[in-house]
């Protein structure tokens, strides 16, 4: 397949051009996950909120760490970028940001995130975000997306790793209901980003990614969304089942697990046109409502 055409860069990159570089709603659902992690690492018996240096710093050093992976991934899927149409507007293949510049961009934000989480939070979360940075910009990014049709799988820790950051931010340790936090996003990615890939299917195979549905069909790739999905019901009971959150929680991890359950059996049984974007935004919503709902629990339980 030949490469996509060199857009020339016009120079007249704006601030807006440099924000979009970064995902920012995607930073966002991140930092929704990492700051309830923050809370989550407090006993409410002891304090009511976190130390404030830890909330403040902490969440703005995940932040830039965040961002800098994203201007990375941009940069290394500059090409795919010019192909799919989901990603055709973003800045690099609209000719506003060069590559050079975008770099540029990218390691001063992870040296701006390194800087202010070893020095002003702790060491640890400084080393935790340096490689979630690294496994996402770098090994899912620069390798595993265009190696395997796993790629999500595998590569999905690191995306994973935000409410470990955060707690660990507080705690200065790597707490193992912080690491059930972890497992339930690395449970939630598969189906989440299948139903997008469904959706972009042609996108993915003009691109020459080998993306589930690409390789082993659409229905096969339902199928995966439908039993990841009855997967993350059973995971999402691990934080009642150990005693790390009570019957709030309980209840409303299995009412938003259900409603997921119904989408992905919608999309495998009574597919429509639109349903697998419907899938793919309620897993959106899924997972920052499973979040507010442990931080409730956490206080009120």
């Amino acid at each position: 397949m030949s490469a996509a055409p060199e857009t020339p860069v016009d120079n007249r990159a704006g601030w807006r051009d440099y924000y979009e570089l970064t995902k920012p709603r995607v930073v966002a659902l991140l930092l929704l996950t990492a700051v309830i992690g923050m809370f989550l690492a407090i006993d409410t018996r002891e304090a009511w909120l976190p130390d404030w240096q830890a909330l403040l710093f902490g969440t703005l050093g995940i932040a830039l760490a965040s961002a800098s992976a994203a201007v990375v991934n941009q940069v290394l899927d500059q090409r795919i970028d010019a192909i799919m149409a989901r990603t055709l507007n973003r800045p690099i293949p609209q000719g506003k940001v060069d590559g050079p510049r975008a770099w540029a961009f990218a390691l001063l934000l992870a040296i701006l995130s390194m800087l202010i989480l070893a020095l002003l939070v702790n060491p640890l979360t400084a080393g935790l975000t340096f490689f979630a940075l690294i496994g996402y910009a770098f090994i899912y990014t620069g390798y595993l997306k265009r190696a395997t049709t796993q790629n999500i799988v595998i590569g999905g820790l690191s995306g994973a790793a935000p409410p470990l950051l955060g707690w660990a931010a507080v705690s200065n340790s790597v707490h193992p209901y912080a690491l059930l936090l972890v497992l339930i996003i690395f449970v939630w990615t598969p189906p989440h980003f299948w139903a997008l890939a469904i959706h972009r299917r042609d996108d993915y195979a003009k691109a020459d990614i080998p993306m589930l549905p690409v390789v082993f069909g659409v229905e096969f790739t339902k199928t995966c969304v439908l039993w990841y999905t009855v997967l993350l019901l059973l995971t999402t009971l691990l934080p009642y089942l150990t005693g790390m959150s009570g019957r709030i929680y309980l209840v409303g991890s299995v009412i938003l697990g259900i409603w997921f359950l119904v989408h992905a059996w919608k999309l495998k049984f009574r597919d429509s046109p639109g349903q697998a974007m419907a899938t793919f935004r309620f897993s959106i919503v899924y997972l920052m409502a499973l979040f507010v709902v442990l931080l409730v629990d956490h206080y009120w339980s």
